[in-house]
């Protein structure tokens, strides 16, 4: 391809693109495929020689958008929001073309030094403690990592390699296996599967503890673990507490279990992958009441941020056993400037490291904080505008506290039956929700998950919702 034909092309796609975003209400929100769809539409060897761009562009709608599931739609109620935005596809592109491996700050001082700086501005806006922050002049700072799942895994080992070092200085005679073997570490029971895969990575003991009515992890519950813990010899030194479960949005008591975790030695991570985007917003920050309290923090900029995965951003306040969890230093990665700058392939678990401080760069420059503001507070009115639409209707029921873009509900009956609703849903195929389960309650979840989302598109899904409900009602009435 030379640069005429690349510069054709990518206006082309850029074209696509448009007219696919813009109009992605257009199209059915699930595929209606089978697993192995795609197999007798394409051929079972690569080509020998080059195929022509028209070839590929035509086949993106025969072979691509068949097996989509239009996550941006408006119709989309699935998860939670994956981000996008033009500003951040735009920069998705520049950094594709630069295609620089940011290990170290020589590899390329752009890349560190951008990151460096964006997430300053990012803990700032989010009004996050100066201890965190690089420009205080302390130890704290900011990583991009790819998901919240590797922050909390970073943040565990960490925290591991502290715990160690602690315990040798005080049992010389006590042998690495044996320290590990009794270190203990603490999460809700409603936190994300994530976090209990980060113990299992990491080869520690993983606690999952009651919540209370409003499916918060509470102080005194955190407490009394850590003290059943202790009598029995194990050494408390990791904990997570949640702010905004991927089950229903609720919000471990991060003040509480700051306080304790703290008087107990014990590293405190904050999982706000979700929610955290709406700390840019003041009237949303009591919800992280306690933050000072914390080691490290991280939320996903890539799910209600407008920023395209994967950036999830990562905070902590000493990296320092972060680093030399993960220092490998061989000579060919070593560099005349090293100290000066930070070297991040000490902060996260692999090696090379995209550009991606570029697309947050971007989309904060070209959006400015008061329009992100703007587009977190219309999810979350469009969230109670739907939560209004529920309780109008005495069939339906509330499960949880509607704080964010995600709203938890139910028709009042038996699980089967709120089952039977969901299959009804998906598989008419016009929106797409998800379910979940607490305490052996079954109930769907509504989140506000599109940039393109409006009051329309709210309406539109509880009618069907109601629609569906109504074949079902109307089909017991029936057979009885």
């Amino acid at each position: 391809m030379d640069p005429n034909s690349f510069k054709n092309y990518a206006k082309e796609m850029a074209e696509y693109i448009t007219n696919y975003l813009e109009n992605i209400r257009d199209r059915k929100v699930l595929p209606t495929v089978e697993p192995g769809y795609m197999k007798p539409l394409l051929p079972s060897e690569a080509p020998q020689t080059p195929e022509q761009w028209q070839d590929i562009m035509a086949d993106i709608e025969r072979v691509i958008m068949p097996g989509v599931t239009h996550w941006h739609s408006p119709k989309f109620h699935a998860y939670f929001p994956t981000a996008q935005s033009y500003p951040s596809i735009l920069a998705d592109m520049l950094s594709g073309a630069i295609a620089c491996i940011g290990f170290t700050w020589i590899a390329s001082p752009a890349c560190t030094e951008l990151e460096v700086i964006v997430l300053d501005w990012l803990g700032k806006m989010l009004n996050l403690p100066k201890e965190f922050l690089a420009c205080s002049g302390g130890k704290g700072g900011g990583v991009i990592q790819g998901t919240a799942s590797e922050a909390t895994l970073v943040a565990l080992l960490g925290a591991k390699a502290k715990k160690i070092q602690q315990v040798k200085d005080q049992h010389p005679d006590w042998t690495e296996n044996e320290i590990i073997s009794k270190l203990v570490a603490y999460c809700s029971c409603q936190a994300h599967s994530s976090v209990e895969r980060a113990g299992l990575l990491g080869g520690v003991k993983f606690r999952q503890l009651e919540v209370d009515e409003k499916y918060k992890l509470r102080g005194d519950t955190f407490a009394e673990a850590i003290r059943k813990d202790r009598e029995q010899g194990f050494i408390p030194f990791y904990a997570v507490a949640t702010l905004g479960t991927t089950v229903n949005c609720a919000f471990d008591r991060l003040d509480e279990m700051g306080i304790i975790a703290n008087r107990e030695d014990i590293w405190l991570h904050v999982d706000a992958a979700y929610a955290g985007s709406s700390f840019i917003c003041p009237e949303f920050r009591y919800l992280m009441k306690g933050i000072e309290l914390a080691d490290s923090f991280n939320f996903n900029p890539h799910k209600w941020m407008l920023v395209n995965f994967d950036c999830s951003a990562m905070w902590l306040k000493d990296p320092t056993y972060v680093i030399n969890a993960f220092n490998v230093d061989p000579l060919y990665l070593k560099h005349d400037m090293q100290g000066s700058a930070p070297d991040y392939r000490h902060w996260q678990i692999p090696l090379g490291r995209r550009f991606r401080s570029l697309k947050l760069w971007f989309v904060l420059r070209l959006y400015g904080v008061e329009n992100l503001q703007k587009f977190i507070r219309s999810h979350v009115a469009q969230a109670h505008e739907f939560e209004v639409l529920v309780l109008s209707d005495p069939r339906f029921e509330i499960v949880g506290e509607v704080l964010m873009g995600l709203v938890c509900f139910r028709l009042k009956g038996s699980n089967e039956l709120n089952e039977t609703l969901l299959k009804r849903i998906n598989g008419a195929g016009n929106i797409h929700l998800v379910p979940s389960k607490i305490k052996d309650t079954y109930f769907l979840r509504l989140a506000v998950c599109s940039r393109f989302s409006e009051s329309k598109d709210i309406q539109y899904s509880w009618k069907e919702i109601k629609l569906r409900a109504n074949e079902i009602l109307d089909e017991q009435s029936l057979s009885k």
